[in-house]
């Protein structure tokens, strides 16, 4: 059959010819804040004022390629209003800040029982360089630095979402 194939997508997983092979996904919670900050032991680590508030989950088959096209949609993403209060502007045309938290737990698997487990989510020595690559491409595709949480921490996320505008995306996912 050479030219012809059996193979299906469904909810992320491809299906052919008897085999299912399930893809990964960078996924990021984009929020458009009036403010956000992040908090360490009591200690503010980062905050931002007009901008986005993202969550960023790594998964085990992620790549730098990932990283480069998520960070491509998100510095482009149209959600700020323009003069006539229609969402066309993007986060640099109206001078927008960025901080990015790693939350390994947009990776929950919750198909059995209650307790979710997080096996889809790269383990630390994985995630750690491409949240530091994702966060770099922010950097070059703003051209400013780019307020961020520290990775692994346990810490306290405050902000307020304008609109409420809230966008998931994910690199294996490009609607």
């Amino acid at each position: 059959m050479a030219g012809k194939s059996n193979d299906k997508l469904s909810g992320g997983r491809l299906q052919g010819w008897g085999i299912i092979r399930t893809f990964a996904y960078m996924r990021a919670v984009i929020q458009r804040v009036s403010t956000a900050s992040v908090t360490i032991d009591s200690d503010m680590k980062a905050s931002i004022g007009n901008g986005f508030m993202i969550l960023l989950g790594v998964e085990t088959e992620d790549t730098q390629e990932d990283a480069e096209w998520l960070s491509g949609k998100i510095a482009q993403l149209r959600v700020f209003n323009d003069e006539q209060g229609l969402m066309n502007k993007d986060i640099k045309d109206v001078g927008g800040d960025i901080l990015v938290v790693s939350q390994f737990t947009l990776h929950a698997a919750y198909k059995k029982g209650n307790r979710p487990s997080f096996m889809k989510a790269a383990r630390p020595e994985q995630a750690i360089p491409l949240y530091e690559y994702f966060i770099k491409q922010l950097e070059e595709k703003m051209g400013k630095p780019v307020a961020t949480g520290t990775f692994g921490a346990d810490m306290k996320v405050a902000l307020v979402n304008d609109g409420p505008v809230t966008i998931i995306m994910d690199s294996k996912n490009k609607e």
